[in-house]
């Protein structure tokens, strides 16, 4: 039931769908736009605050929409995190790409079912940092009619505030492989302190990108959002761990730390 989208490709579908949607306001069939990922129940291991680092942060404001509406098979009423103030041209690819998210979450298959999104059990993490905007939205997916429990879907977006671009992991690694196995070593010497313990799934933390793909920017380090059974059970919850910067600063692209870690 995970499903991951790039902040780079949640940008594109953005882009032909923001006019359609007002903050707070109905929409109708396909018409939202936003940046979302699958995962399923709430964990006191992801902060929830939001971090503002400098001044020029804090002309950005966090805020949130809600984009509710209906499709032949959906039912969504979801709030989702956006941005106010700032550079309007980093608010603007950071609202569309959460906004897009949405839409994409909103147009899965899912094996064909119909389906409801609402609200998830708990916010996640919103970093406003002098060079960075980095977010994760949380909502709740159930089959209709519902099953037996329902996911968390999770979605991650983060904004180079110098360009006014989203950045990837492939933009954030001077060498992607490189990077994704870095995180794979970290995951497995971090996950063994995490409610998961020493029986965290191996599978999970393989150096592929769809792994690691829901990730946020901190000043202690990346954040990396696991979902729905990728290390642990249903009723462990949603697990994140923080890999600090110091351990990855050898093979980070240049300059990359300094923007993510502001």
């Amino acid at each position: 039931m995970r499903r991951v989208l790039t902040a780079a490709v949640a940008a594109a579908v953005a882009a032909s769908t923001l006019a359609a949607c007002s903050s707070g306001g109905d929409t109708g069939p396909g018409t939202v736009t936003t940046l979302v990922t699958v995962t399923r129940s709430p964990s006191s291991t992801a902060p929830t605050s939001t971090t503002t680092s400098s001044k020029a942060a804090a002309a950005y404001t966090q805020t949130s929409t809600r984009v509710t509406g209906t499709t032949a098979r959906a039912s969504y009423d979801v709030a989702i995190p956006q941005l106010a103030g700032g550079n309007p041209a980093v608010t603007a690819e950071f609202n569309q790409s959460m906004r897009a998210a949405l839409q994409d979450q909103i147009d899965d298959d899912y094996s064909g079912m119909d389906f409801t999104l609402r609200d998830g059990y708990r916010a996640g993490p919103f970093h406003i940092g002098s060079r960075v905007v980095s977010a994760e939205l949380i909502s709740y997916w159930t089959a209709n009619p519902p099953g037996t429990h329902g996911d968390s879907l999770l979605a991650t977006v983060t904004i180079d505030a110098d360009t006014a671009k989203p950045i990837t992991l492939s933009d954030a690694f001077s060498d992607l492989g490189t990077g994704l196995r870095r995180l794979s070593q970290e995951a497995a010497r971090i996950l063994p302190s995490t409610v998961v313990g020493d029986r965290y799934e191996r599978s999970g933390i393989t150096p592929d990108e769809k792994n690691f793909a829901n990730w946020t920017a901190s000043p202690e380090g990346m954040q990396i959002h696991f979902g729905d059974y990728q290390v642990g059970a249903y009723a462990d919850g949603l697990v994140t761990i923080t890999v600090p910067w110091s351990d990855l600063s050898d093979v980070l692209a240049p300059g990359m730390q300094d923007v993510l870690s502001s």
